[in-house]
């Protein structure tokens, strides 16, 4: 066979993640055969709408004024991504209507979550899929001044340690005679 007819039996793509984080190039190219490829679904970023979902998850320490925290991580949400967002509502309501799927919100969003060690805020965003990286460095690098700047009223989480019982421990003390 001919270099060009085993190029239609083959599908060529550059490596994404692998050892590398946020969707960014590892430098591997990758040759999969089509035949295994069709056998599994292939997901893409980018064919019908320009965006994606993305998500930060921000650990608070438990005491933290919660309120102030939600309300800060939204502003910087709004800031950074609001815009973005309701430029693409028209873009959302053509997929709605092509794929029959239901509507959902473009806007940013923070919840909260209760764990074992601390209140968990997750930070919901819509965002470039080419921008993926840079925007959620801009908002973690913002995230952190929020934090620092709220004069202790929100700390971050840390894992905490609760220690059920002590034993008994006897201390015995010697003084030195003169």
């Amino acid at each position: 066979m001919t270099s060009s007819i085993l190029a239609w039996l083959r599908t060529t793509l550059m490596e994404c993640g692998g050892w590398i984080n946020g969707d960014q190039y590892s430098g591997r190219i990758v040759r999969v055969g089509n035949s295994f490829i069709f056998k599994e679904p292939v997901f893409n970023y980018s064919s019908d709408f320009p965006f994606l979902w993305d998500e930060i998850t921000v650990p608070i320490r438990f005491g933290s004024d919660y309120e102030s925290a939600r309300k800060s991580f939204l502003e910087v949400l709004d800031e950074l991504t609001g815009d973005h967002a309701r430029r693409l509502e028209n873009d959302w309501r053509k997929m709605t209507d092509k794929y029959l799927i239901e509507n959902a919100q473009l806007q940013p969003s923070v919840a909260l979550k209760i764990t074992d060690d601390w209140v968990e805020f997750v930070l919901r965003y819509v965002v470039d899929n080419k921008k993926r990286r840079s925007t959620r460095d801009r908002i973690s690098s913002r995230i952190l001044c929020v934090i620092e700047n709220s004069n202790g009223k929100i700390l971050l989480g840390a894992p905490a340690f609760e220690v059920a019982s002590i034993p008994p421990l006897e201390v015995e003390v010697q003084t030195s005679a003169g």
